[in-house]
Order: C-alpha cells, then sequence, then structure tokens
C-alpha cells in the first residue's frame, strides 16, 4: 500500500526490476510458498510490530504472515528485521515468544531513540545479509543486542 514512506506501485517495479520476477502481494498467492518450497530462506525487513504480534500468535491474514506460515512448515528459515515503536512495551512478549521458535532468526537490533522512544527497536539492516546467511546454516547472528549507536 501507498505509505509515507514511498508508493507501492514503484516498490513493485523496483523489485521487479531487481529480482525479474512478480511480486507475490496476495494471500492466495503467498500460500504455495510452503508446498512448492520456493525459498531456501524469508526475510521479513522490515517487520512491524503488527507482523510481530501477528507471528507469534500463529495469525495468517495478511500476505507476509501467509508467507511465513507456509514457509515456515517447511522447516526453513525465517529471518525478522524488526522495526517498531512498542517492541519494549506491548511487543515485548512477542519478540520473546519469537526468539524461542525453531526456524525464527532476528537480525540484530538495537533501540533507536531511548531518550525520545524509549520502547521502539530497530535492526540494523546492514546486518541483514549475515545473518540470512547465518540462519541457512541454523544459528543466530550474534550479538542479537547491539549496543547503542555511536
Amino acid at each position: 500500500m501507498d505509505t509515507r514512506f514511498g508508493c507501492a506501485e514503484n516498490a513493485r517495479e523496483h523489485l521487479r526490476d531487481i529480482t525479474g520476477k512478480d511480486v507475490i502481494c496476495t494471500i492466495q498467492a503467498a500460500e504455495p510458498i510452503g508446498p512448492k518450497k520456493l525459498f531456501d530462506v524469508l526475510a521479513v525487513a522490515p517487520c512491524t510490530g503488527n507482523t510481530l504480534a501477528k507471528l507469534a500468535s500463529g495469525i495468517a491474514d495478511s500476505t507476509v504472515t501467509m508467507a511465513c506460515k507456509a514457509h515456515l512448515r517447511n522447516g526453513r528459515p525465517v529471518v525478522i528485521a524488526i522495526s517498531t515503536n512498542d517492541a519494549l512495551a506491548a511487543n515485548a512478549k512477542n519478540i520473546g515468544e519469537l526468539m524461542n521458535r525453531k526456524n525464527i532468526y532476528f537480525v540484530p537490533f538495537r533501540q533507536d531513540d531511548p531518550e525520545g522512544k524509549p520502547t521502539s527497536l530497530i535492526s540494523d539492516l546492514t546486518l541483514l545479509g549475515d545473518t540470512v546467511a547465518a540462519a541457512l546454516e541454523g544459528r543466530q547472528l550474534q550479538p542479537m543486542v547491539l549496543g547503542p549507536r555511536e
């Protein structure tokens, strides 16, 4: 959908240009990800608090959550890059739940503004590739919780 971060169609075109493939943008199109074993690893970047809560609760009512559910059913890794203002508040329990799940891996994260937004966490997306590589080896990239930005 269009957001303050950009136009959905522009994002779809950009992804199509990069990958040479159509974007999966419906629940119905995401469902075959598992049975067809379409990916080695699936990254949710960024992963909002809403998506975290749904994944922790087993809710598959969006393209992203259906893709994760379908992918996980084959024991394949899902990488999560947190980006949410309520990570250390309402979503703390969901992060803990997902940290304890098999085949879920987190891109290392930190508080993005401890003074202004004390419950907010953001993943360091420069570590996304390293996290994906580690997940494919069945291990969590460490340290998972990063110190303050310098």
